[in-house]
């Protein structure tokens, strides 16, 4: 850029920040991929140089894990120094001491996300001055509105199709002059004017940070493209309408996102083995053997394995399509010795560990709750990985896969059409496989097409997989995602104020 401009991201979640950004502190709160993707975007943009400010909520017991009197020490020295840092920390009681950044109780959740935007409307945007405001998902919905009426082009990133709702009372009483900048809310239904509306008409929080941003991203073309063609049912017709005026209007785009550098054989201090393109046949193996081990499976590092790293979420994940099929390929591929391991928490994993108990295939299945090191040793490990979501905001496993050697099998769906392409061994593309009818006969027919790769000659998969590795790593990259940010910032700043 010609002139650096001052970015201010609004986020509710992150999962690090740069050394040199954060002092050496640790800023780490996570509920899912959008912490990832802050962290991934202001580390890149600081690396490149960028004036990049961060606004978090201060989640003290999440953060730190002080007693009182050790925080309030601790929090002094940071108020020292708040005007040079770029780290801003919204204070308030409703967020200080939470385990988890989302309740799960709606009432909850909307006092935090009123808290922080109060914080951050009141105080951190006056304090920053920022030339673009960069707001996240539904906790930062209302920014969008105060950015428009103060003219700072606002860009506002959709990473999850979930909103909130409240009256204007209700944000007033929370300390945010909703009145100041009501005509740029979207309400639930048409407003005359303000007084009328003040006590009733429900603000939608994520459809008012479409309505009111000057430029709107999803995390995924595809999955944008989706909305706007009305092919989800789930979305509602007032988010996809303001979608599709931003999209024709050229206001909208989509923007993938990109798995953690920490995510590459090469380097994961996780995992036992470390491999890269050129060795990763024999190191895999190793992983194999070792991750059988630590799991009590059948010691057999020939054996194929398959991974499932995603939440164990029937309405979006896919999982029971594979808990209809599990038992059939197992048995199936028995000579082949083929092998699941699931590392993922959510409803339905008693489901999974009911189909091993009953048909006995403790040594042939293991399903695992979450847990971050198991995950990437998994990565490592396996051959193949399950995605099969009936949709796909983005995505980070069935990037994170390639680049471990460990091929995708995903719906053809959102992000995951945007990054897995059908492997070709002829043309020597592509990068996993894809089933386009969302059933479980689907899924089975992707397996099978996985089984007739690791069928192939070893050669053969030796050469595929270190293509694929060495593509992988250069396509899903957090430069990649970071310049594409840059651009439509510059984009923004040379028509900041839409009609």
């Amino acid at each position: 850029m010609a002139q650096k401009p001052r970015i201010l991201i609004v986020t509710p979640e992150v999962t690090y920040l740069p050394e040199d950004m954060s002092d050496g502190r640790n800023y780490s709160a996570k509920a899912g991929g959008l912490a990832d993707v802050s962290a991934a975007l202001i580390s890149a943009l600081f690396d490149l140089g960028c004036d990049v400010h961060v606004a978090l909520p201060d989640y003290r017991s999440i953060y730190h894990g002080y007693t009182t009197k050790t925080h309030n020490q601790e929090l002094k020295k940071i108020r020292k120094r708040l005007d040079e840092e770029r780290i801003h920390l919204a204070a308030d009681r409703s967020f200080y001491y939470l385990d988890n950044i989302y309740s799960g109780y709606s009432d909850k959740d909307l006092k935090v996300s009123l808290a922080f935007q109060r914080e951050v409307i009141n105080n951190i945007i006056p304090r920053v001055e920022p030339d673009i405001i960069h707001c996240n998902d539904w906790m930062t919905g209302l920014i969008p509105a105060m950015a428009r009426q103060l003219e700072i082009p606002c860009l506002f990133t959709i990473h999850n199709i979930h909103t909130m709702t409240s009256t204007m009372a209700e944000i007033e009483d929370r300390g945010i002059d909703a009145a100041s900048f009501w005509k740029y809310l979207f309400f639930k239904n048409v407003p005359y004017n303000y007084e009328e509306s003040r006590d009733w008409n429900r603000v939608d929080f994520l459809t008012s940070g479409v309505f009111a941003a000057h430029y709107v991203n999803t995390v995924s073309p595809t999955f944008l493209k989706e909305i706007v063609e009305d092919r989800h049912p789930f979305v509602e017709n007032c988010l996809k309408t303001e979608l599709s005026n931003k999209y024709y209007s050229e206001c909208a785009t989509g923007i993938l996102n990109a798995p953690e550098p920490d995510y590459n054989p090469a380097v994961d201090l996780m995992i036992d083995k470390n491999y890269g393109p050129k060795n990763h046949a024999g190191k895999k193996r190793l992983n194999k053997a070792y991750l059988q081990k630590i799991l009590d499976l059948e010691k057999n590092d020939s054996a194929p394995l398959f991974f499932w790293p995603s939440r164990l979420d029937p309405v979006q994940k896919g999982c029971q399509l594979l808990a209809q099929i599990m038992y059939d390929i197992v048995s199936d591929y028995w000579e082949d010795g083929l092998q699941i391991v699931s590392v993922a928490s959510g409803s339905y994993q008693k489901h999974f560990h009911d189909i091993v108990r009953f048909h006995g295939l403790g040594k042939r299945i293991a399903v695992c709750g979450f847990n971050e090191a198991l995950s990437h040793q998994a990565f490592a490990a396996s051959d193949f990985l399950f995605m099969p979501s009936s949709f796909e905001p983005c995505g980070l496993p069935q990037m994170i896969g390639p680049i471990y050697g460990t091929l995708p099998i995903v719906f053809d769906t959102g992000g995951l059409h945007d990054t897995v392409k059908p492997l070709n061994l002829e043309t020597n593309t592509g990068n996993g496989f894809l089933f386009n009818v969302h059933d479980a006969q689907g899924l089975r027919w992707a397996v099978d097409r996985a089984m007739d790769f690791y069928r192939q000659d070893q050669d053969i998969r030796k050469k595929q997989i270190s293509r694929i590795m060495i593509e992988s790593v250069l396509e899903f990259n957090h430069s990649r995602c970071a310049q594409s940010y840059i651009e439509l910032y510059e984009k923004m700043l040379q028509r900041p104020f839409l009609v």
